[in-house]
Parts: structure tokens; sequence; C-alpha cells
């Protein structure tokens, strides 16, 4: 069995964020969310624990509502959705996002997909897990130039959810609600606290020696390239695809 792959990497670091969940929530275009998540109910299986539900929005077997958007926010306003995943144009030191586009605002010079339902989302899950591959100073910037959704709220508003981590292609992050900032937590195979650092337009925090990201063992890098590879080419075919396959030692 060969090394772990990058994307295996971060499979792995959402799996860990995962763990002793009930229920997660995965977008239609999140790949290695999903297959963090999935990882997390074969383990489960495996050890004989309630497995952890997934609803993977647009999969037919993975996806328990039936009426799209609207039934994933009634679920999280109830209260019964315990993680989700939300990335951005651009996320800054304190958590917000900005999924409308970059420039001022309306005349923004580039324009994305939207905020949809971002804000409602960041404010009722409990666990908002942020996520990007793409690590450079125009995703992670100061200040946003359009907030789809704020990190952090005043002491007088309700709000039970929020930023939870910071997931990249290069670093995780924890957040602290209470000082609004991130804490740099790990760094991935092959990069330093430094890269990470010229990488980063906003500040945060950090130890004098940040350890590197766990990788996963053989028998995690088994399940990955098996069983798991196998239930996400239900929902993202090419994705899967660029996966490698699981194989017996000779």
């Amino acid at each position: 069995m060969t090394g772990a792959t990058r994307h295996e990497v971060l499979i792995a670091c959402v799996a860990r964020l995962l763990e002793g969940l009930h229920h997660v929530a995965v977008g239609a275009s999140s790949p290695i969310p999903a297959a963090g998540a999935m990882l997390v109910r074969a383990q489960d299986e495996i050890a004989g624990r309630e497995p952890l539900r997934i609803s993977i929005l647009g999969s037919e077997e993975h996806n328990f509502f039936t009426n799209g958007g609207v039934e994933l926010f009634d679920c999280a306003a109830q209260g019964r959705i315990d993680a989700f995943f939300l990335g951005g144009g651009q996320i800054d030191g304190q958590g917000n996002i900005n999924l409308v586009g970059s420039g001022d605002y309306p005349q923004s010079a580039v324009r994305w997909p939207g905020s949809f339902g971002s804000s409602f989302m960041y404010f009722v899950v409990p666990r908002v897990i942020l996520f990007r591959e793409e690590h450079s100073p125009r995703v992670f910037v100061e200040r946003v130039d359009f907030i789809s959704a704020p990190g952090t709220s005043a002491a007088n508003v309700e709000r039970r959810g929020g930023p939870y981590a910071l997931l990249t292609g290069m670093a995780q992050f924890s957040f602290d609600k209470a000082h609004s900032r991130f804490r740099l937590e790990s760094v991935h195979p092959g990069v330093t606290a430094a890269d990470v650092r010229a990488a980063t337009g906003f500040d945060y925090d950090a130890s004098e020696d940040v350890p590197e990201t766990t990788i996963p063992d053989a028998p995690t890098l088994a399940l990955l390239r098996g069983r798991v590879r196998e239930e996400l080419a239900e929902s993202y075919p090419q994705f899967a695809a660029t996966l490698p396959e699981w194989r017996e030692a000779a």
C-alpha cells in the first residue's frame, strides 16, 4: 500500500473533525467533505457504533431529503444537523465568508455564485467547517469585500452555530469564538508554518512548533481506497476515479 495522497490526507482530516457526531450535511459540490463523512460512517460501523448519518444534496443514495434546500434548512433550524461545510471566494481572519464577488459591491469585478443559505446555516449549525483547497492571499484576506455570512455575532444575538475549523490544502486551523481568531493547529506534509504564514492574508495564532498533520494509517487507507471510494462514485464519479484503488498486498 503506497503512502497517502494529498486528497487522502484532507479526507482523513475531515473525518477527525466529524468524529462523535450524529448527522452531517454536505453540499452537491463537496467530494472531499463527503468522503470524510463516509469514512467516519464506515469506521463507526466497524466499531459497532451508531453510524454517522450523511445527507449529500443531489445524491440519490446518500440523501434523505426529497425537497432539496427547503428540507435542509428546516432540518438545520430544528437542531438536527450537527455539522455542515462552507467555503468562499474570500475568507477573513474573523471567520467572515464572501460568496458574492471581489471588489466594491455592487460593482464587483468578479462575481461568484451567491450567498444562498450560507448565513442561515452559519447561525444554526453548531459545527461549521470552512473548507477551501486553494490556500493563497487572494482567498484568505484581511477583510472580505462582502460579508455573505458573518463569523461571529454580538453577545445579544441568538446564535448556536459558527466556524469550528478551517481546513485548506496547506493546513488545519481551529477557531476561537471568544477572540474571533483562527489558530494554526497543523501543517500538511511538505508544508511549513512559514509557508502557511506567507500564503495567508490575515493574522492568526500559532505555537512556536506547529505539528505536522497526522496522515491516515494503513487501515484507514484501505477503507478510503475500497469502501469509501466505491460509495463516493455514486455522487462524485470523477473525483472518486482520481483516488487510488485498494489492492491487497501480494
